[in-house]
Formats: C-alpha cells, structure tokens, sequence
C-alpha cells in the first residue's frame, strides 16, 4: 500500500529530492482527499492489485493501513525496497520521494495523514494516562503521538483531553457516544474505516454496541498556522 512505506532511505539521513504532488500522478480513483486544513490533508488510498503510482513526494506523515499488502517502492537514487503489512499497522515517516506498486493479488486501502507544519512544543493529551487499560501509545515523536484505541462493549473512555488537533480512523465500527466537559451529547453510527478530524477539546467517549471498538488516534504536535 503506497501510505504505508516508512521512508527507508531520507529516515536514514539520505536526501529527499522535491518530487510531484501524489494526487498529479495518481490514476482516477486512487487517491482522495479525505479532510484538509492548515496543518494536515488526510488522503484515502485504494489501489487495485498490480496498480503503480510514478516518482512523487510526501511530506512528514502518519498511515494507517486498513488491508494486509505487499508493495514495491523505487526511490530517486535508483535504490528499492519490499514492504508488507497488516490492516490495521500505524506507521510515520519523514519526508521522502518515491514511486510505489501494489505487488500483491488483492486492493490495497490506506489512509494517510500528512503534516502540512513543522513540530512545535505542545504536549499530547492525557487520554492514555486515565484510560490504560483501553489505550496504547504506539508511536511518539516530536511530530504526533499516536495511540490505538480499544473500547469493549458498552465500555467508557473517562473525561481526557486533547490539547491540540487529532485524526480519528476507526479500524472498527459501531454505536459511539461522546460526552463533552460542558455536558454536550453526541451519537453517531461509525462506519469501518471511517476517518475524522478533531480540534482541540475535553471529552468522555461511549461504545454502545454490542462489539468491540477499535481506533488509531493521531495527535498532531505540529504548531497551527
């Protein structure tokens, strides 16, 4: 899957060459742009087996697989690497250009978040601290921090907050309810898959179902413009 490769050469201090943007090289219906603001665009892949994207570039960025691949990807340098992965991976890579092939026999499905600023100095929230035994820190960097969410059924997230703006892709679906600081309900029916963006605030979460919820949060650190 082409969101998924972690920048094998530019993380290892090899030189990101300026590339084009993936949405000018991909074929109709690959990419889509999920939600895009000042500090993130938030991009839906979905290649179908055998499909190829040219040489483009990403900025630093988040991705969250929701299908097992196999993919190829070629670098600028003439190098090349093999990736495979599972659905639900996180994975975060620093700026790199490369061109990619879903090499397996099935479509791929992804979703990538790109950081649009540079890191700043805010501090994640505390929701893995009040809720340890439903949230896991994955992933921490100057960038993001990254947690993967797993509420049992009818289990509750206590209050928490979120300092600054985040990505939720719900890997799983179901029946949730968010309750914010000031008493305000929210419902909604969440689709498998199903990606939001959130701004800063204070919380409590539901899952009202009768199955097991599973989500990536993806905290940004990257400072608003």
């Amino acid at each position: 899957m082409q969101a998924r490769i972690v920048c094998m050469l530019a993380c290892l201090g090899g030189a990101v060459l300026l590339g084009q943007d993936v949405l000018k090289v991909a074929p109709a219906g690959v990419v889509k742009v999920e939600y895009e603001d000042a500090q993130v665009r938030v991009l839906r892949f979905k290649e179908p087996a055998g499909s190829k994207l040219a040489m483009h570039s990403h900025p630093a960025y988040v991705s969250v697989g929701l299908t097992d691949d196999v993919f190829h990807y070629s670098f600028p340098d003439g190098k090349s690497a093999d990736d495979k992965s599972k659905a639900g991976a996180v994975q975060f890579s620093k700026a790199v250009t490369h061109a990619g092939q879903n090499t397996g026999k099935t479509a791929s499905e992804s979703i990538m978040v790109e950081l649009k600023t540079k890191p700043a100095a805010v501090a994640a929230g505390d929701m893995a601290q009040v809720n340890p035994t439903m949230c896991k820190v994955e992933l921490e960097n100057a960038y993001v921090r990254v947690t993967r969410v797993k509420v049992p059924p009818h289990g509750m997230l206590k209050m928490h907050s979120h300092p600054g703006g985040n990505v939720v892709v719900y890997l799983s679906g179901g029946q949730l309810k968010s309750t914010s600081a000031d008493g305000k309900v929210e419902q909604a029916t969440i689709a498998p898959g199903t990606v939001r963006a959130n701004h800063a605030g204070k919380h409590s979460n539901e899952n009202l179902g009768d199955k097991p919820t599973e989500a990536v949060l993806i905290e940004l650190k990257t400072a608003s413009k």
